[in-house]
């Protein structure tokens, strides 16, 4: 029996599947799916139409799904970005289709209810999170750019799409130092080992895949202990470190619950106590 696709990253249930594995999966009906963008600051994508179903993912504002199926307030929804598939909320998708502009650099900032940092702030968004910019103001010497409804951000906590923030992800992540811990998360709120490095290698100009086993068997090349330098990645079973330099490492862990340097030797021994030696070394 032929090997079925991985859920994670292909759509499909008895009922209804994605049209794009019509001839691989049996389902009653294949479906393209709505275009639809994600209209809160952050969204949990879940295996189960369930708010007590863990995190395996998540969707920032901003960003593109594809929703399959409704029901019971539940989207069923394949992520843009990554092609991760799971559900939430309905109530957090907005059907229309807006064209976005620029990008959120910064690990956090705010969106406020007009271009002045004194007024109320609408909404806290993540790095990685997708805006309209459609003009241009300034107060007291803070540039902002204007969105619908009235709203502002400051200009320079944002980029136009497609902007690379830095060409080596590594100082990408390192701006994410002491964000919590946060399982499945891929936000300045909170971010997990591989939501570091997909973030983070994002925001240099590169998608990648989002759990640690994806990464290990598919980002880069595999290369050995002695090779590690600067950016290269160290794989555990269910984790994923990036070396800093030769000698230090950064990750989101569940040990200090946040992103923090360690020393790779010291990582090493400390999690192979728990969780044997590293599985594997790879050049992204």
């Amino acid at each position: 029996m032929s090997q079925l696709p991985d859920r994670r990253l292909n759509a499909y249930r008895s009922d209804l599947a994605e049209i794009a594995l019509r001839g691989q999966v049996e389902a009653e009906r294949y479906v393209e799916g709505e275009v639809a963008t994600l209209a809160v600051p952050v969204a949990p994508l879940r295996a189960r139409p369930d708010a007590a179903c863990g995190t395996d993912t998540e969707v920032l504002y901003g960003e593109g799904v594809r929703v399959l199926d409704t029901a019971n307030g539940w989207a069923w929804v394949k992520a843009d970005l990554d092609g991760y598939v799971g559900y939430m909320p309905e109530t957090a998708l907005l059907r229309q289709t807006t064209v976005l502009t620029h990008i959120v650099t910064v690990p956090r900032t705010f969106v406020y209810n007009g271009a002045d940092l004194k007024f109320p702030h609408a909404l806290a968004l993540s790095m990685g999170s997708r805006v309209a910019v459609i003009g241009e103001a300034e107060t007291r010497g803070t540039r902002y750019f204007l969105l619908e409804g009235g709203r502002a951000i400051v200009a320079n906590h944002c980029a136009p799409v497609g902007h690379a923030v830095s060409a080596d992800y590594v100082t990408v992540a390192t701006r994410f130092l002491e964000t919590p811990y946060l399982w499945g998360g891929r936000s300045g709120f909170g971010i997990d080992c591989s939501g570091l490095v997909q973030t983070s290698m994002l925001m240099a100009g590169r998608v990648v895949e989002r759990d640690s086993d994806m990464q290990a068997a598919r980002l880069g090349m595999p290369i050995s202990r002695e090779e590690l330098r600067r950016g290269d990645l160290v794989f555990w079973k269910g984790h994923v470190a990036i070396m800093e330099d030769e000698r230090t490492l950064i990750h989101a862990n569940g040990h200090t619950m946040s992103v923090a340097h360690e020393g790779l030797e010291e990582a090493i021994a400390r999690i192979g106590w728990l969780y044997d030696q590293p599985t594997g070394y790879r050049r992204p």
